[in-house]
C-alpha cells in the first residue's frame, strides 16, 4: 500500500514538472517569436525614416504616422553670403564660380533655392539648354491650377499658396489670361528674350558686362517661370502684398515689378537664409547676398 502511494506521488510530480517545463518552453518560444517580429518590423521602417529625417524635410511619413523634422537653417554666426551659400550647396550639385555666367544668374534669380518646401522640385541647374531639357524637368513636376484662370499652372504647393492669397485679396495676372504669366516653355522664354533684346546683349550678360536686362527679361533657359515657381501679377497695394507674403510669395528679381517668386517661408525667416531686403522705388525685394 505504501509503495503504491509513493508511485502515485512520483507520477504526479513528474506530470507537474513536465507541464511546467513545457509551459516555460512555450513562453520562451512566444517571446522569441515576438522579438523577431518586432525586430523585423523596426528593421523595415527604420531605414526609410532615417533617410527621411536626414533630408531635413517637412513632413516625413513612417507608415501611417507622420514624423516632422526641422528644415535646415544655416549657422547664424555666418555672414549673409555664407548662410545663403550653405543653403544652396544642399540644393545644387555644384556652386557656380564667381564671375561666371551661372554665378551671375544665381545672383539674380537664386533666391528660390532657399525654399524649404519638400513638395516642390527645384531644378538641378540654373540654365536649361533647350526645350527638351526643359520638358524633361517639367514632366517630373506635380502641378496645380491657379483658380479663376483658364490655363495658369504652377507647381502644386505654389498654386495652393497663391490660391490662398487670392482668397484674401483679389489681384489679377499681369496679362489677364494665363499661361504666359505662369509656367512657361523654353520657347516662350526665348520668345520673350527676343521681344525685348537680342543675342548681342546675351553675349554681354554671359561676359558679365550687362546685368540690368536681367530685371526685365530672363535669358533663354534661365527663367524661374520654367520651374513652375514664379508668376507675373498686377499688384497695386500693400494689402495685396501682405496676402502674398503671408503665403510665401515675394518679389525677388530686382526691378521686375510684376514678377513674384514662391519662396515658401514667412518674411521674418528670410534673413535666416541670407536673403537681403532691398527697397527700389518703393518696392520691397528679397534678393540674394551675392
Amino acid at each position: 500500500m505504501k509503495l503504491t502511494l509513493n508511485k502515485k506521488y512520483i507520477n504526479h510530480k513528474l506530470v507537474k514538472t513536465t507541464s511546467f517545463i513545457i509551459t516555460v518552453i512555450l513562453i520562451i518560444f512566444v517571446l522569441v517569436a515576438s522579438h523577431e517580429i518586432t525586430h523585423h518590423s523596426v528593421g523595415k521602417t527604420a531605414q526609410p525614416l532615417n533617410e527621411c529625417l536626414s533630408t531635413d524635410s517637412l513632413p516625413c511619413t513612417n507608415g501611417s504616422k507622420e514624423v516632422t523634422a526641422q528644415p535646415f537653417i544655416p549657422d547664424q554666426k555666418l555672414n549673409d553670403q555664407q548662410r545663403f551659400l550653405s543653403v544652396i550647396a544642399r540644393k545644387l550639385p555644384t556652386i557656380p564660380q564667381p564671375n561666371s555666367y551661372e554665378y551671375i544668374l544665381l545672383r539674380s534669380y537664386g533666391a528660390i533655392f532657399v525654399n524649404p518646401d519638400v513638395r516642390i522640385k527645384l531644378p538641378p541647374k540654373d540654365i536649361f539648354a533647350n526645350e527638351q531639357e526643359t520638358q524633361e524637368f517639367q514632366s517630373t513636376l506635380t502641378m496645380g491650377h491657379v483658380d479663376q484662370t483658364k490655363d495658369c499652372y504652377l507647381q502644386k504647393s505654389a498654386a495652393d499658396a497663391l490660391n490662398k492669397a487670392r482668397n484674401l485679396q483679389k489681384f489679377p495676372l499681369k496679362s489677364g489670361y494665363g499661361s504666359g504669366d505662369c509656367t512657361r516653355t523654353f520657347d516662350t522664354n526665348l520668345r520673350f528674350w527676343h521681344k525685348y533684346t537680342n543675342n548681342q546683349t546675351l553675349a554681354k550678360v554671359q561676359q558679365g558686362k550687362e546685368t540690368k536686362i536681367l530685371g526685365l527679361v530672363a535669358p533663354p533657359g534661365t527663367s524661374q517661370h520654367l520651374w513652375g515657381l514664379a508668376i507675373d501679377l498686377r499688384v497695386s497695394n500693400q494689402e495685396q502684398r501682405k496676402a502674398l507674403n503671408q503665403n510665401g510669395w515675394f518679389q525677388t528679381v530686382e526691378n521686375d515689378v510684376p514678377h513674384w517668386t514662391y519662396i515658401g517661408l514667412s518674411e521674418d525667416k528670410l534673413p535666416l537664409f541670407g536673403l537681403k531686403n532691398k527697397i527700389v522705388r518703393g518696392i520691397s525685394y528679397w534678393v540674394t547676398p551675392l
